[in-house]
């Protein structure tokens, strides 16, 4: 068999085949952390072969030094095109924003809907900060479902990635994306209503974006929103829920300690405000007009713990937020549209979304 045979990307549509699970919303501040319903995520075989086969690759690809071999790891992450014919549905096109940077981002449109009525999602994608991008077939097929999910405008950003481009690279390019569009977004969608969505180190992006956006002035861009997808945030600390998961296959301790080497310049450590957002260095957020926010929790993400102090930092800070938690999920579920758990998901922050716009308009 030919190597390029297990390109482990993306998911084929007929995988899972597993029973609908049910979501646990939790809205109290101080609420205690909810127990997983048993010790081992009920996921299928499939799904559990690929999660392994992209973990494989990683552990291939990263090296003791921080650094990465990114010519193994593009050898199996699969690329796509942007498509201006609809595929299911959804029509794409690539819009450079800075070539000498390689800064672009891939703007996914229903194709039966106006896209300058829609609401615009300005989408983060995941991978420690250093790997995978918006053409990687896992996030075009992704982005797609949450463009006919959200009946929205997906724009999927394409920052630089680590180690060859540390903090605050990734975070200088979201928001440079921001402006962008301020500048030149009017037939891209209804700015005016704009969210910031971020899965794992995505969603850390998306913070530290909205952060830098409630300090500046635009003519047309309105962040209306935050949706938190399973944020990669840490810090010194080992927390309970890391010691407890460390076998996950994708954000085990030792993985995520490599993530923040390779992340962070030489003389910072974990308990800077980019990675530990809500600690003893946190951005004083109050008053700021930070936006709405939802925090998506997977109940055998080893990260939660991180992500329950984000959420109630928010609520400290004055920032109304919620969370919403698929106890049986793994960290990156809601990249396998198949799942049960994931329809649910993407119903959820439709309706987030779409109670957003109605409260502000």
């Amino acid at each position: 068999m030919h190597w390029k045979a297990l390109k482990i990307f993306p998911l084929p549509s007929h995988v899972t085949n597993s029973p609908l699970r049910f979501t646990l919303r939790v809205n109290r501040v101080n609420s205690p952390p909810p127990m997983p319903p048993s010790t081992k995520p009920n996921l299928p075989w499939k799904l559990r072969i690929l999660t392994s086969l992209l973990n494989l690759l990683i552990n291939a690809s990263r090296r003791s030094n921080g650094t990465v071999n990114r010519r193994l790891f593009n050898f199996f992450d699969r690329k796509l095109p942007s498509s201006p014919n609809p595929v299911d549905g959804v029509k794409t096109s690539d819009v450079t924003v800075d070539a000498t940077r390689n800064l672009w981002f891939r703007l996914f449109a229903p194709s039966s809907s106006v896209a300058t009525t829609l609401p615009v999602v300005i989408f983060f994608h995941g991978g420690g900060f250093a790997f995978l991008s918006p053409a990687s077939a896992a996030y075009d097929a992704v982005c797609r479902f949450f463009c006919r999910s959200f009946n929205a405008v997906i724009i999927s950003v394409n920052y630089r990635l680590a180690p060859e481009h540390r903090y605050p690279s990734q975070n200088d390019d979201g928001f440079d994306v921001i402006k962008y569009l301020d500048e030149n977004g009017a037939v891209l969608g209804d700015i005016n209503n704009c969210f910031l969505v971020g899965d794992s180190s995505g969603g850390n992006i998306a913070h530290h974006v909205a952060v830098r956006v409630c300090k500046e002035k635009f003519r047309f861009v309105r962040v209306i929103g935050l949706v938190s997808i399973e944020p990669f945030f840490g810090g010194e600390e080992r927390t309970e829920s890391e010691i407890r998961m460390t076998q996950d296959p994708l954000v085990s301790l030792e993985k995520t300690d490599w993530y923040w080497k390779s992340f962070l310049p030489s003389g910072l450590g974990r308990d800077h405000e980019a990675v530990n957002v809500s600690g003893p260095n946190a951005v004083n957020i109050s008053g700021l007009g930070y936006p709405n926010t939802l925090v998506v929790i997977a109940g055998f993400d080893p990260l939660q713990d991180w992500q329950r102090r984000y959420y109630e930092w928010l609520r400290k800070s004055g920032i109304e937020a919620q969370i919403i938690e698929y106890p049986n999920m793994i960290h990156g579920f809601h990249l396998f549209p198949d799942l049960p758990d994931t329809s649910v998901f993407a119903s959820d922050v439709k309706d987030f979304i779409t109670k957003q716009i109605a409260d502000v308009n």
